[in-house]
């Protein structure tokens, strides 16, 4: 059984910048970070159809540290989708939308989680992340 999140947030900014903090990897690098450590992931992120990326950190006695990725859709900007992959391999997809009166919604849907643990530990982590996402704004 594969289970899905889904989750939007509401931001006050631009869609052009939102979809900067989502595409480029050294905006990336300021709100994707360890959610353990708070240390900042290293990232080699493109917004191009088939580039292989990782994310990495700092390995500790659970996991090796980076995240796997290759991105699947690019439609600049409303809509990109990449696998992610640490252990089980998972597809992400961020829609965004101009709300108006400078609020954009951005919709992140997570497919492929195996077990309610790692939907709750998805939810957590996107939520810190996102959380983070904001304070650039």
């Amino acid at each position: 059984m594969s289970l899905t999140l889904s989750l939007d947030f509401q931001y006050k900014t631009t869609i052009e910048k939102l979809w900067s903090a989502l595409t480029d990897s050294s905006m990336l690098a300021k709100w994707v970070h360890n959610i353990h450590s708070g240390q900042a992931m290293d990232n080699n992120f493109e917004a191009v159809v088939g580039h292989r990326f990782q994310f990495r950190t700092q390995p500790t006695e659970w996991w090796n540290g980076i995240i796997e990725g290759e991105v699947l859709l690019v439609e600049a900007p409303h809509k990109l989708s990449y696998t992610w992959e640490s252990g089980e391999k998972h597809t992400i997809t961020w829609s965004l939308q101009d709300l108006g009166e400078g609020t954009v919604n951005l919709h992140l849907e997570q497919t492929g989680i195996s077990n309610e643990q790692a939907l709750a530990g998805a939810k957590y982590g996107w939520g810190k992340w996102c959380a983070t996402l904001e304070q650039l704004f």
